[in-house]
């Protein structure tokens, strides 16, 4: 595509995106500066202790700031994008029960996450994080194109469903049975119509793409040979691997990433790229007796 073809506003954005690396290495060389310094002067900074809101440093007001300066926030192509072939939704605030007790999903505490292409972002969150959040606030049923939809919002992840000749495909279904089976009941089968499930797809071995199955399907069809499963040459290997040898791990670096272990109160401005948060209902242990038949997505060789 020539650059005659491209906006002005989208060209600044994507030479802005492509020396953003630069600039986080600076920031990392100045943060690797100031630690040198405190060594070398042998009494190290006193560090806060106890949890706590506390100020965006100077380095992440900074390079935000950067980022404010140059995004071309009048594009607004990726919230036209983000709306496209809404269907339905499930009812206002979005709370999708959990089985333990609580909110499996709750997007009513994300209400503080508002507004358009502009921004407003808080001066702690980076604003390009910030407008993702935004349009992760999209949810609810889409139409991609004739004979695929998918349910977007109420997980880590997306559902797709196509329409086969006998029956649903569905595409990742989702990190929990308490989601995967209110996004089934209330939105597919109204709007869509109540077909059998005759063939699932699990993407590859994170849970948020398998871990809301039973939700959807039944074992006993599943026995009965009514339903399918098929997932990646080496998923239970790998779902095995990242989940229950490297749990402790995977468990350690999802707080730090979602902050879901910090008191409600100091989680407002936490977004990320993915979606808000882990689903509620989800626990660490894969009990997942389901069979399932290992296939060729063309990035790896069949068994």
């Amino acid at each position: 595509m020539s650059d005659e073809k491209i906006p002005a506003s989208l060209t600044k954005r994507r030479e802005f995106l492509r020396g953003v690396g630069a600039v986080t290495v600076g920031v990392a060389s100045g943060l690797g500066a100031v630690a040198g310094d405190a060594l070398a002067q042998g009494t190290p900074p006193a560090m806060p202790t106890g949890i706590g809101s506390k100020p965006p440093t100077k380095a992440t007001l900074e390079a935000n700031a950067v980022y404010a300066h140059e995004l071309a926030f009048n594009d607004t192509q990726d919230f036209q994008d983000a709306g496209r072939g809404l269907i339905a939704t499930l009812p206002s605030p979005g709370i999708i029960p959990s089985s333990k007790g609580g909110a499996a999903w709750d997007l009513g505490q994300f209400s503080f996450i508002s507004g358009g292409p502009e921004n407003n972002a808080p001066d702690s969150v980076n604003p390009s994080l910030w407008r993702n959040a935004k349009l992760n606030m999209n949810h609810g049923l889409f139409e991609v194109v004739d004979g695929i939809w998918q349910v977007r919002g109420y997980d880590l992840s997306v559902m797709s469903i196509i329409r086969g000749d006998t029956g649903w495909i569905v595409i990742d279904p989702l990190m929990t049975a308490d989601v995967s089976v209110v996004v089934w009941k209330q939105l597919v089968i109204p709007h869509l119509g109540d077909r059998p499930i005759t063939h699932v797809i699990y993407t590859h071995s994170h849970a948020d793409h398998y871990g809301g199955i039973r939700g959807i399907v039944d074992e006993a069809d599943l026995k009965a040979g009514k339903v399918k499963i098929y997932a990646p040459a080496g998923f239970t290997e790998a779902a095995v691997g990242e989940n229950v040898i490297a749990g402790n791990a995977m468990s350690r670096r999802a707080a730090y990433m979602y902050g879901n272990l910090l008191p409600s109160r100091l989680r407002k401005y936490r977004p990320t790229l993915l979606s808000h948060e882990l689903d509620q209902s989800f626990q660490r242990g894969i009990s997942h007796s389901l069979e399932y038949r290992p296939v060729n997505f063309g990035f790896r060789t069949c068994l």
